[in-house]
């Protein structure tokens, strides 16, 4: 089993409702469409989360240190409503659930994504996008 499909596993087994089942793959294509179409991608994500002053958050992720916890209010306000409330659409969750469960998710992938402490070149981290898109499926 791959990290991805271990950490999407934990999530989708900790949301409730119809919809969540077995199927890593929308959790994936979620994640994988949060990072990889971010404009900047991962550096776009980290000006967003410093735009709102939550650089501090991200930076434990990246860094090698502990990571610093989000709420799912902070990262609503980052990500935006409207990008969150397509996620959920797309999942058949609430933003609420979608938001909380990504606040929870989201510390350990960009954790696992950039473990030298360092953002990757956004075509490695397409690469390892990918990777996990091929794990979970």
């Amino acid at each position: 089993m791959g990290l991805f499909d271990s950490l999407a596993g934990q999530v989708l087994g900790s949301m409730s409702g119809a919809g969540a089942g077995g199927d890593h793959s929308s959790l994936v294509d979620a994640i994988g469409g949060l990072l990889g179409n971010q404009p900047g991608g991962l550096s776009g994500l980290v000006s967003a989360f410093e735009q709102q002053g939550l650089g501090g958050v991200i930076g434990s992720w990246i860094g090698t240190g502990q990571n610093q916890s989000i709420t799912a209010e902070q990262l609503q306000s980052v990500l935006g409503s409207e990008q969150v409330q397509a996620i959920a659409q797309k999942l058949g969750f609430s933003p609420d659930a979608v938001s909380g469960h990504l606040a929870q998710l989201l510390p350990q992938v960009i954790d696992r994504l950039t473990p030298d402490g360092a953002v990757p070149a956004p075509d490695a981290l397409g690469g390892l996008l990918d990777m996990f898109k091929g794990a979970a499926s």
